[in-house]
Protein backbone atom coordinates (compact mmCIF):
# COMPACT_ATOMS: atom_id res chain seq x y z
CA UNK A 1 0.00 0.00 0.00
CA UNK A 2 1.26 3.58 -0.60
CA UNK A 3 2.91 5.75 2.02
CA UNK A 4 -0.22 8.77 2.85
CA UNK A 5 1.20 11.69 2.64
CA UNK A 6 3.04 13.64 5.52
CA UNK A 7 0.72 16.39 5.94
CA UNK A 8 -2.74 13.83 5.77
CA UNK A 9 -1.38 12.19 8.70
CA UNK A 10 -0.37 15.98 10.74
CA UNK A 11 -3.78 17.02 9.87
CA UNK A 12 -5.15 13.93 11.47
CA UNK A 13 -3.58 13.56 14.68
CA UNK A 14 -4.47 17.66 14.71
CA UNK A 15 -8.04 17.13 14.28
CA UNK A 16 -8.42 13.70 16.56
CA UNK A 17 -6.78 15.56 19.23
CA UNK A 18 -8.34 18.73 19.08
CA UNK A 19 -12.05 17.29 17.90
CA UNK A 20 -12.24 20.18 15.54
CA UNK A 21 -11.58 20.74 12.01
CA UNK A 22 -11.97 24.41 12.49
CA UNK A 23 -9.23 24.31 15.72
CA UNK A 24 -7.29 21.95 13.53
CA UNK A 25 -7.10 24.48 10.73
CA UNK A 26 -6.15 27.19 12.88
CA UNK A 27 -3.10 25.24 14.16
CA UNK A 28 -1.81 24.13 11.35
CA UNK A 29 -2.24 27.34 9.24
CA UNK A 30 -4.80 25.99 7.05
CA UNK A 31 -8.27 26.63 6.13
CA UNK A 32 -11.12 24.10 7.52
CA UNK A 33 -11.35 22.76 3.91
CA UNK A 34 -7.96 21.75 2.96
CA UNK A 35 -8.01 20.09 6.69
CA UNK A 36 -11.18 17.83 5.33
CA UNK A 37 -9.92 17.44 2.35
CA UNK A 38 -6.63 15.42 3.86
CA UNK A 39 -8.78 13.72 6.14
CA UNK A 40 -11.06 12.90 2.92
CA UNK A 41 -8.08 11.10 1.16
CA UNK A 42 -6.09 9.58 4.16
CA UNK A 43 -9.67 7.70 4.50
CA UNK A 44 -9.86 7.02 1.12
CA UNK A 45 -6.27 5.52 1.30
CA UNK A 46 -7.08 3.66 4.35
CA UNK A 47 -10.43 2.08 2.94
CA UNK A 48 -12.17 2.99 6.12
CA UNK A 49 -13.78 6.09 8.23
CA UNK A 50 -11.17 7.69 10.74
CA UNK A 51 -14.05 9.94 12.61
CA UNK A 52 -17.69 9.86 13.37
CA UNK A 53 -19.43 13.09 13.77
CA UNK A 54 -20.69 13.48 17.60
CA UNK A 55 -22.74 17.08 17.97
CA UNK A 56 -20.59 19.43 17.01
CA UNK A 57 -17.42 17.40 17.39
CA UNK A 58 -15.29 14.75 15.82
CA UNK A 59 -14.99 11.59 17.75
CA UNK A 60 -12.50 8.82 16.28
CA UNK A 61 -14.00 5.53 14.88
CA UNK A 62 -12.10 2.13 16.75
CA UNK A 63 -10.41 1.92 13.47
CA UNK A 64 -9.21 6.05 14.12
CA UNK A 65 -8.30 5.16 17.50
CA UNK A 66 -5.84 2.28 16.39
CA UNK A 67 -4.63 4.25 13.52
CA UNK A 68 -3.80 7.21 15.87
CA UNK A 69 -2.00 4.96 18.21
CA UNK A 70 0.24 3.83 15.41
CA UNK A 71 0.89 6.77 13.61
CA UNK A 72 1.66 9.07 16.99
CA UNK A 73 4.42 6.19 17.60
CA UNK A 74 5.90 6.32 13.96
CA UNK A 75 6.22 10.27 13.96
CA UNK A 76 7.65 10.41 17.19
CA UNK A 77 10.54 7.67 15.82
CA UNK A 78 10.97 10.27 13.12
CA UNK A 79 11.08 13.19 15.29
CA UNK A 80 14.11 11.32 17.34
CA UNK A 81 16.13 10.18 14.17
CA UNK A 82 16.05 13.89 13.33
CA UNK A 83 17.42 14.80 16.55
CA UNK A 84 20.00 11.85 16.77
CA UNK A 85 21.40 12.48 13.37
CA UNK A 86 21.70 16.64 14.18
CA UNK A 87 23.45 15.86 17.55
CA UNK A 88 26.72 16.39 17.87
CA UNK A 89 27.21 16.02 21.41
CA UNK A 90 26.78 12.49 22.94
CA UNK A 91 24.91 14.16 25.77
CA UNK A 92 20.80 12.82 25.55
CA UNK A 93 17.88 15.39 25.92
CA UNK A 94 15.71 14.54 27.87
CA UNK A 95 12.15 16.68 27.29
CA UNK A 96 9.80 17.01 30.05
CA UNK A 97 6.65 19.01 30.08
CA UNK A 98 4.65 19.13 33.74
CA UNK A 99 1.86 20.47 35.16
CA UNK A 100 2.69 24.02 36.53
CA UNK A 101 2.26 22.73 40.86
CA UNK A 102 4.38 19.30 40.14
CA UNK A 103 7.01 20.92 38.32
CA UNK A 104 7.36 24.04 40.87
CA UNK A 105 7.11 22.40 44.21
CA UNK A 106 8.22 18.33 43.22
CA UNK A 107 10.82 18.48 40.25
CA UNK A 108 12.34 21.84 40.43
CA UNK A 109 13.84 20.93 43.75
CA UNK A 110 15.37 17.88 43.14
CA UNK A 111 16.90 18.65 39.28
CA UNK A 112 20.51 18.34 41.36
CA UNK A 113 19.58 14.73 42.26
CA UNK A 114 18.47 13.87 38.86
CA UNK A 115 21.80 15.73 37.30
CA UNK A 116 23.95 13.68 40.25
CA UNK A 117 22.73 10.22 39.12
CA UNK A 118 22.52 11.06 34.99
CA UNK A 119 25.15 13.72 34.36
CA UNK A 120 24.95 11.97 30.63
CA UNK A 121 21.36 13.23 30.35
CA UNK A 122 20.34 17.03 30.31
CA UNK A 123 16.78 17.35 31.27
CA UNK A 124 14.29 19.93 29.44
CA UNK A 125 11.85 21.61 31.41
CA UNK A 126 8.51 22.73 30.57
CA UNK A 127 5.43 23.83 32.44
CA UNK A 128 2.09 25.14 31.03
CA UNK A 129 -1.77 23.73 31.98
CA UNK A 130 -2.25 22.15 28.84
CA UNK A 131 -1.58 18.12 27.95
CA UNK A 132 1.29 18.38 25.31
CA UNK A 133 0.66 16.08 21.80
CA UNK A 134 3.41 13.58 21.55
CA UNK A 135 3.06 13.55 17.82
CA UNK A 136 6.35 15.57 16.95
CA UNK A 137 8.07 13.31 19.06
CA UNK A 138 9.14 16.87 21.41
CA UNK A 139 8.44 15.65 24.45
CA UNK A 140 9.54 12.32 25.99
CA UNK A 141 6.94 12.26 28.88
CA UNK A 142 4.10 14.47 29.95
CA UNK A 143 3.55 14.71 33.90
CA UNK A 144 -0.39 15.58 34.34
CA UNK A 145 -2.82 16.06 37.33
CA UNK A 146 -6.38 14.66 37.28
CA UNK A 147 -8.27 11.41 36.77
CA UNK A 148 -6.15 9.17 34.24
CA UNK A 149 -8.75 9.19 31.65
CA UNK A 150 -5.77 9.57 29.00
CA UNK A 151 -5.85 7.57 25.75
CA UNK A 152 -2.54 8.70 24.03
CA UNK A 153 0.19 6.87 25.98
CA UNK A 154 1.17 4.84 29.13
CA UNK A 155 -0.04 6.29 31.80
CA UNK A 156 1.76 5.83 34.96
CA UNK A 157 0.14 6.96 38.04
CA UNK A 158 2.61 8.55 41.25
CA UNK A 159 2.35 6.49 44.54
CA UNK A 160 2.33 7.69 47.96
CA UNK A 161 0.53 10.90 47.38
CA UNK A 162 -2.06 12.05 50.33
CA UNK A 163 -4.21 15.02 50.44
CA UNK A 164 -4.51 16.64 53.90
CA UNK A 165 -4.98 19.34 56.08
CA UNK A 166 -1.22 21.37 55.96
CA UNK A 167 -0.67 24.48 58.32
CA UNK A 168 2.87 26.21 59.25
CA UNK A 169 3.70 25.29 63.30
CA UNK A 170 3.21 29.10 63.82
CA UNK A 171 -0.07 29.25 62.99
CA UNK A 172 -0.80 25.94 64.59
CA UNK A 173 0.49 27.59 67.40
CA UNK A 174 -1.64 30.73 67.56
CA UNK A 175 -4.65 28.89 66.66
CA UNK A 176 -4.52 24.87 67.66
CA UNK A 177 -6.45 22.49 66.53
CA UNK A 178 -7.40 18.92 68.35
CA UNK A 179 -10.16 17.53 65.97
CA UNK A 180 -11.32 18.03 62.66
CA UNK A 181 -14.35 20.35 63.87
CA UNK A 182 -11.58 22.74 65.38
CA UNK A 183 -10.98 23.69 61.37
CA UNK A 184 -14.43 24.95 61.29
CA UNK A 185 -13.30 28.15 63.12
CA UNK A 186 -10.03 28.32 62.12
CA UNK A 187 -9.03 30.31 58.50
CA UNK A 188 -9.29 27.68 55.86
CA UNK A 189 -7.44 28.25 52.25
CA UNK A 190 -9.60 27.16 49.32
CA UNK A 191 -7.42 25.67 46.27
CA UNK A 192 -9.51 24.46 43.82
CA UNK A 193 -7.38 21.82 42.03
CA UNK A 194 -7.19 19.14 44.65
CA UNK A 195 -9.05 15.67 44.05
CA UNK A 196 -10.50 15.96 47.55
CA UNK A 197 -11.90 19.40 48.26
CA UNK A 198 -12.72 20.51 52.05
CA UNK A 199 -16.52 19.67 51.98
CA UNK A 200 -15.35 15.91 50.64
CA UNK A 201 -12.83 16.07 53.75
CA UNK A 202 -15.32 17.03 56.44
CA UNK A 203 -17.89 14.49 55.24
CA UNK A 204 -15.22 12.00 55.28
CA UNK A 205 -14.92 12.51 58.85
CA UNK A 206 -18.43 13.08 59.98
CA UNK A 207 -18.15 17.07 60.19
CA UNK A 208 -20.93 19.14 58.96
CA UNK A 209 -19.96 21.63 56.81
CA UNK A 210 -23.02 24.17 56.57
CA UNK A 211 -22.13 27.66 54.51
CA UNK A 212 -18.65 28.39 55.83
CA UNK A 213 -16.90 30.87 53.74
CA UNK A 214 -13.23 30.29 53.41
CA UNK A 215 -10.86 33.14 53.91
CA UNK A 216 -8.62 32.80 50.85
CA UNK A 217 -9.43 30.92 47.72
CA UNK A 218 -7.04 29.90 44.95
CA UNK A 219 -6.68 28.14 41.25
CA UNK A 220 -3.14 26.50 41.73
CA UNK A 221 -1.98 24.26 44.47
CA UNK A 222 1.41 26.00 44.52
CA UNK A 223 -0.39 29.27 45.31
CA UNK A 224 -2.26 28.03 47.94
CA UNK A 225 0.79 25.36 49.72
CA UNK A 226 2.85 29.35 50.18
CA UNK A 227 -0.24 31.13 51.31
CA UNK A 228 -0.12 28.31 54.36
CA UNK A 229 3.50 28.58 54.82
CA UNK A 230 3.48 32.22 54.93
CA UNK A 231 0.65 31.69 58.07
CA UNK A 232 -2.29 32.22 56.64
CA UNK A 233 -4.04 29.63 57.43
CA UNK A 234 -4.88 25.82 56.87
CA UNK A 235 -4.88 24.19 53.16
CA UNK A 236 -6.01 21.06 52.31
CA UNK A 237 -3.18 19.98 49.60
CA UNK A 238 -1.40 17.17 48.47
CA UNK A 239 1.97 15.92 50.35
CA UNK A 240 3.57 15.28 47.60
CA UNK A 241 3.56 18.63 46.15
CA UNK A 242 4.28 19.96 49.96
CA UNK A 243 7.05 17.76 50.27
CA UNK A 244 9.82 20.28 50.10
CA UNK A 245 8.26 21.99 52.87
CA UNK A 246 7.43 19.31 55.05
CA UNK A 247 11.04 18.49 54.49
CA UNK A 248 12.27 21.95 55.92
CA UNK A 249 9.35 22.24 58.23
CA UNK A 250 7.36 25.21 56.88
CA UNK A 251 4.31 23.63 56.79
CA UNK A 252 3.65 19.93 58.79
CA UNK A 253 0.44 17.97 58.97
CA UNK A 254 -2.46 19.49 61.12
CA UNK A 255 -3.64 15.56 61.87
CA UNK A 256 -1.74 12.38 62.02
CA UNK A 257 -2.22 10.11 58.68
CA UNK A 258 -5.58 8.65 59.54
CA UNK A 259 -7.25 12.32 58.39
CA UNK A 260 -4.94 12.00 55.37
CA UNK A 261 -6.83 10.80 52.56
CA UNK A 262 -4.97 8.95 49.14
CA UNK A 263 -5.24 10.04 45.72
CA UNK A 264 -4.05 9.18 42.61
CA UNK A 265 -3.82 12.75 41.25
CA UNK A 266 -0.56 13.22 39.16
CA UNK A 267 0.70 10.60 36.68
CA UNK A 268 3.35 10.28 34.22
CA UNK A 269 1.81 10.08 30.44
CA UNK A 270 4.17 8.35 27.48
CA UNK A 271 4.19 6.81 24.45
CA UNK A 272 4.45 3.19 25.19
CA UNK A 273 7.67 2.84 22.78
CA UNK A 274 9.42 5.60 25.03
CA UNK A 275 9.56 3.17 27.30
CA UNK A 276 12.66 1.74 26.16
CA UNK A 277 14.74 5.17 25.47
CA UNK A 278 17.28 5.26 28.21
CA UNK A 279 16.39 9.20 28.96
CA UNK A 280 12.99 8.06 29.93
CA UNK A 281 13.95 4.50 32.19
CA UNK A 282 16.55 6.42 33.64
CA UNK A 283 13.73 9.16 34.89
CA UNK A 284 10.88 6.98 35.45
CA UNK A 285 13.53 4.67 37.58
CA UNK A 286 14.75 8.16 39.44
CA UNK A 287 11.33 9.42 40.14
CA UNK A 288 9.93 6.24 42.18
CA UNK A 289 13.25 5.98 43.95
CA UNK A 290 12.33 9.77 45.36
CA UNK A 291 8.73 9.27 45.75
CA UNK A 292 9.89 6.24 47.72
CA UNK A 293 12.31 8.25 49.84
CA UNK A 294 9.91 10.44 50.34
CA UNK A 295 7.22 8.27 51.65
CA UNK A 296 10.00 6.61 53.93
CA UNK A 297 11.12 9.98 55.69
CA UNK A 298 7.41 10.62 56.56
Amino acid sequence: MRIPPLKAIVAFESVARTKSVNRAADELGLTPSAVSHQIANLETMVGRPLFTRLGRGLVLTPTGQQYLADVTGSLADLSRATERASSQTGVEILRIHSSPSFGLMWLLPRLASFHEANDDIQLNLACSYEDVSFTSGYYDLDIRHGYAHWVDGTVKTLRHEFIAPLASEDYLRRFPVGKPEDLLDRRLIFSETPLVQWRQWFGKFGVALSRKAFDFSFDRSYMSLEAAALGHGIALESTMLASVHLGRGSLVPVFDRTFAIEVGAHHMVYPSQNADLTRVAKFLTWVDREISRDATER
